[in-house]
Parts: structure tokens; sequence; C-alpha cells
């Protein structure tokens, strides 16, 4: 498998946060690159690759709705209704009781990439 379509999300996270302050800097590409001590060629380059997987359609997967037993306390609530994050751009994970830590924890590595 070719290394350059694997994506580390670390680097990828470093250098959107780095095109991110450079935006904001108001610096030439190479002045910016001076004040940080990066490269400039992997400042261009990470730059148009970032631009590309932006340019990328979402990659949507199929998904079965089931219905959910509606269980309740003494007290009226649901049992266990698990919960409801906010992930930006208007959208909401609700995660329901049981989730699996480790498979919420990758989720929302791969929401995060997709984050400018």
């Amino acid at each position: 498998m070719s290394t350059t379509n694997q994506r580390c999300s670390g680097k990828e996270r470093f250098w959107r946060r780095m095109v991110r302050q450079w935006r904001s800097s108001g610096l030439s590409i190479r002045d910016f690159c001076d004040d940080q001590d990066i490269s400039e060629p992997s400042f261009y380059a990470w730059r148009r690759i970032i631009a590309q997987r932006d340019a990328e359609p979402a990659a949507f997967v199929p998904v079965q709705v089931v219905a959910e037993a509606k269980q309740t306390e003494p007290s009226g609530q649901l049992a266990g209704s698990g919960l409801e994050l906010l992930v930006g751009a208007g959208r909401v994970l609700r995660v329901g009781p049981g989730f699996d830590g480790p498979t919420l924890r990758r989720l929302l590595a791969l929401l995060e990439e997709g984050q400018p």
C-alpha cells in the first residue's frame, strides 16, 4: 500500500493549525515559516494536501435504524438514555447506553480530521 495515501491525524492536525495561524498572522509564508521554525516546502505541500482533502466529497456509510426499547426508571425518566454531543456545524452525535469508549474516541478523531 502506498504511504502517500495513508493519513497521520496528528500530522494533519498540526499542519491544519499552522495553516490557520498563518492565515490569521498577516505574514508572508516565508516569514511565518521562519518565525515558527518550520520548513517552507513542507508548509506549501501540506497547504496543498489540506486543500485537496477539504475538496473531497464527504464519505457516507450505510446506517440501519432500529427501534429503541424504552425502559423507564421508577422516577419516570428513561433508563440509560446515553448522551448527546454537539460536534459543530449543526451536527449532533447521539450515543446510547453501553457505548464502546475506544470506538467513540476513534469516531471523534475522524470527525475532528474534517474540521479546518
